[in-house]
């Protein structure tokens, strides 16, 4: 499969008012913006995600849509959206894609670059880190 000119943005952010570090809870929301950079319009037709925290726990997440909604990208529009998820340790990773289908029926994984969720010691913002 090829590439399509898409990025994708995410901002990760702690939820301590969400979380329980006693029990092993780490809850997690990313604010994802995509931006379509073609020249045709794309539909983000489904989201594949593999997350890892510090312990090794991985977790693969795959379906249509995000957050139930197959967003329909003219050239130069941006959509976003927040998710979450939760961790059972303090630090981990996710990266992913995007299945995209162009309005000219072609078909694309748009890379989501892996980036850090992390909690510092006082349950505060985590630092935005993204892995190159």
């Amino acid at each position: 499969m090829s590439s399509f000119p898409m990025t994708v943005q995410v901002e990760p952010r702690f939820l301590p008012d969400q979380s329980s570090p006693e029990d092993g809870v780490f809850t997690f929301a990313y604010a994802v913006t995509i931006t379509n950079n073609g020249d045709r319009a794309a539909q983000v037709i489904a989201r594949h995600w593999f997350i890892q925290d510090a312990t090794g726990h991985t977790q693969e997440v795959a379906g249509l849509g995000v957050i139930g909604q197959q967003p329909l990208l003219a050239p130069g529009e941006t959509f976003h959206y927040t998710s979450g998820c939760r961790l059972q340790a303090s630090t981990g990773t996710m990266r992913g894609s995007f299945f995209i289908v162009t309005e000219r029926a072609e078909r694309f994984d748009v890379p989501i670059p892996m980036f850090v969720l992390e909690a510092d010691a006082e349950g505060g913002m985590p630092s935005s880190r993204v892995i190159h």
